[in-house]
């Protein structure tokens, strides 16, 4: 299989996985990686044994044709662009962009362009997934008419090593988990043409286990109501805010069943179905691979797409979707009034059950 040549800008913790991972993709080369850290670019580089840049001499560099955005989400849209300027696809780690205005020049300069924009998450081509589109698309439930998403948790300061970005512009539980639970309702339903939503700052400041306080800035409980483009409603709740519940991730129901959808998160976990007029549900073994860790199946489906000259799933259409439906939710509480989406994504193609990248 041809290859395309990609370089990582971001050498950060979440660019382990894409280093490992995209080595095992037959459309994907890495071959440099760059830093605002030259010295952390030359450890990878040495570790995974490609070349370090710094990030105008990778942008520089013609013979690559994919950037990986791994920047914090702040810089996603910057970088973006200037690989956009330089005349490289570009596929970016989730959000696409902060703002709604950053995210349609990153779409619109990419058209204008004819390159192209992909970004995370992809796990919604994991087998899990994938194994619940299929049922849907096979009829199993009939007609999807509803759907609830909750990812509900006490917050990142209880573990994470940096967590004040999750509270600050651009984080909170919608920017950082949305995307996941958002992509898969959308590859499982379809696009959204109306939201609403509440949204509370339920602690004014956090503390982390060391007694350091930090300050909230954003909704760290957000509950959205969607109104899909095929009549269906949905409910996705994301929180900071709880310390325990017994909510599913994700329940999708039919005219005659209900799914029930394991972590968009997760590539693989447990489809589960029930059957009008039986009592129990049942476990349904998955029908498509990639059930561990694969991120960076994504950037794999848009460099074949790249070579195939196919739509990639992971699209920059849907990814801004994603991105105004979040802003949306927001929009209506601060606004007291329904928001109505300006953008639109078709549902991804279900991968073929022997697809290989």
């Amino acid at each position: 299989m041809e290859k395309m040549k990609v370089g990582i800008i971001g050498c950060g913790n979440i660019s382990t996985i894409y280093f490992n991972n995209c080595r095992t993709y037959g459309s994907l080369d890495i071959v440099a990686c760059a830093d605002l850290d030259i010295e952390r670019a030359k450890e990878k580089a040495e570790e995974y044994d490609v070349k370090a840049y710094t990030v105008d001499e990778l942008l520089s560099d013609k013979d690559i044709d994919i950037v990986l955005n791994l920047t914090i989400p702040s810089a996603h849209s910057e970088v973006a662009l200037a690989a956009l300027e330089a005349g490289k696809h570009v596929y970016t780690e989730k959000p696409l962009a902060v703002s709604l205005e950053e995210g349609k020049k990153v779409i619109g300069t990419a058209n204008k362009k004819g390159l192209r924009v992909g970004g995370a998450p992809d796990t919604f081509l994991g087998g899990g997934i994938q194994t619940a589109i299929k049922l849907i698309q096979d009829g199993w439930i009939g007609r999807p008419v509803a759907a609830n998403a909750f990812f509900m948790s006490s917050g990142m300061e209880e573990w994470h090593p940096n967590p004040d970005f999750f509270y600050q512009t651009g984080g909170g539980p919608m920017f950082d988990m949305g995307p996941y639970y958002l992509t898969a309702l959308i590859s499982l339903i379809g696009p959204v043409k109306r939201v609403t939503g509440s949204t509370s700052i339920s602690f004014p400041e956090r503390e982390t286990p060391e007694g350091r306080k930090i300050p909230v800035e954003v909704p760290t409980h957000i509950s959205g109501v969607l109104d899909f483009e095929n009549g269906a409603v949905g409910t996705l709740v994301t929180s900071f805010d709880s310390w325990g519940n017994t909510l599913p991730r994700i329940e999708v129901y039919g005219e005659y069943g209900t799914l029930s959808i394991p972590d968009p998160n997760t590539f693989g976990g447990s489809v589960k179905y029930r059957r009008k007029g039986e009592k129990e549900f049942a476990e349904v073994p998955l029908t498509h691979g990639y059930r561990s860790n694969s991120r960076g199946i994504g950037l794999a489906d848009m460099a074949k797409s790249i070579l195939e000259e196919r739509e990639h799933r992971a699209n920059g259409n849907l990814t801004y979707h994603v991105l105004e439906i979040m802003h949306g939710f927001h929009l209506a509480s601060s606004d007291g009034k329904h928001y109505q989406l300006t953008s639109s994504a078709a549902r991804p193609p279900v991968l073929d059950m022997m697809e290989k990248f």
